[in-house]
């Protein structure tokens, strides 16, 4: 549906309008689906004002990439985690994820479709990937630490670990179905047990 064009928007409005409306067309139709003039009619522009924020489509991935990441840094950033052990960032990361799939499921499904895509699109692969790759070293470091302060096993592959926990916790989001909360607390709480060191006198 068109909305009303807003012409005196603020230029970071207009393309955060923009970032939005591609996100919910991915959402929706898949990469294959994303049509200027239908981001267009969204937004309630014209394709030339359009191409005047992102003149080429991988523009628009850039502008996409950069408006996830925003939002993510956003989240992590609203909940301070100085003083926190590596187990209780764990779960930190495992809330945030949670809350994230509950109140913003397009912000996850469109970065799992985008990641798709990045398996054969240098261009999606450009601005994907390593934000994917900073949140495998993200949780590694966190693993790190654990296995530093004896919370965690000290025998863990970090990076197999890592990619563990990003893989699964992009599976149990990447459904179009409402986030099971209860699967979710389960399969989480596996996780924190399967690396803990003792998890039968460290419950965290």
């Amino acid at each position: 549906m068109k909305k009303q064009p807003h012409p005196y928007l603020p230029t970071e409005d207009r393309r955060r309008a923009i970032a939005e409306a591609a996100r919910a067309l991915i959402v929706e139709k898949g990469f294959e689906g994303l049509r200027t003039r239908e981001i267009a009619d969204r937004v309630g522009i014209n394709v030339a004002t359009l191409h005047y924020h992102v003149p080429t489509k991988e523009a628009l991935i850039e502008l996409l990439a950069q408006s996830m990441l925003d939002e993510f840094t956003a989240q992590h950033m609203s909940n301070p985690r100085d003083g926190l052990s590596p187990l209780e960032q764990l779960k930190l990361e495992f809330s945030e994820f949670r809350d994230t799939a509950i109140n913003n499921p397009n912000l996850l499904h469109a970065m799992i479709e985008l990641k798709r895509r990045s398996e054969y699109d240098d261009k999606v692969a450009r601005y994907i990937n390593p934000m994917s790759a900073g949140w495998r070293c993200h949780f590694a470091t966190i693993l790190e630490a654990g296995i530093a302060d004896g919370t965690f096993r000290s025998d863990i592959d970090v990076n197999a670990a890592a990619l563990i926990i990003v893989g699964t916790l992009a599976l149990l989001a990447g459904r179009r179905q409402p986030l099971d909360e209860t699967v979710y607390g389960q399969v989480t709480g596996e996780l924190v047990r399967s690396i803990q060191a003792c998890p039968s006198n460290n419950p965290g």
